[in-house]
């Protein structure tokens, strides 16, 4: 389902045993869908280029099976005929599922209809609040989480009958 990529849980270490874990809400949002002054830089890059931002996010929910390049130009090629939520609100759905996100304020497809940008910024909050930095890209996450030995900020999904 999610390719090749490392698997997000180390061998005899649990997500809520890392230090980041504890500071975070388990099964809800770390921020708001309208706090993107939370973050001024995600916010700016946002408004001005939401493919930039959007690539970034996607190649960290997908575990870097879509490239950053690919996943901005079709999210670009979309927006310029008012398509792009067509192509984003599957990531944030993916992105719920690592996490075990509620679907709020409402239906993933709503959200990125409505609030393309907003959405944006929240996902990409999340994974930074959770450790995944999407600016960085997801070889050099992979490499970061190897260096300080810790397990990746994604729950496993579970396995689905």
């Amino acid at each position: 389902m999610y390719g090749n990529g490392p698997v997000f849980k180390a061998e005899g270490t649990s997500f809520r045993d890392q230090p980041y874990a504890e500071q975070l809400p388990q099964g809800l949002w770390t921020t708001g869908l309208c706090d993107c002054h939370e973050d001024a830089h995600i916010c700016v890059q946002t408004a001005i280029m939401p493919c930039v931002s959007f690539a970034q996010n996607v190649e960290i929910v997908n575990r870097g099976t879509i490239p950053c390049m690919n996943a901005g130009l079709i999210h670009l090629a979309l927006g310029f005929i008012g398509c792009s939520w067509l192509y984003a609100f599957p990531s944030r759905s993916r992105l719920r599922e690592h996490f075990a996100l509620p679907e709020e304020p409402c239906r993933d497809f709503l959200v990125h209809l409505f609030c393309t940008p907003c959405a944006i910024c929240q996902e990409s909050r999340e994974l930074k609040n959770r450790g995944a930095d999407p600016s960085i890209g997801w070889l050099s996450n992979v490499e970061k989480w190897s260096r300080e030995k810790v397990t990746p900020p994604i729950v496993v999904p579970g396995m689905i009958r």
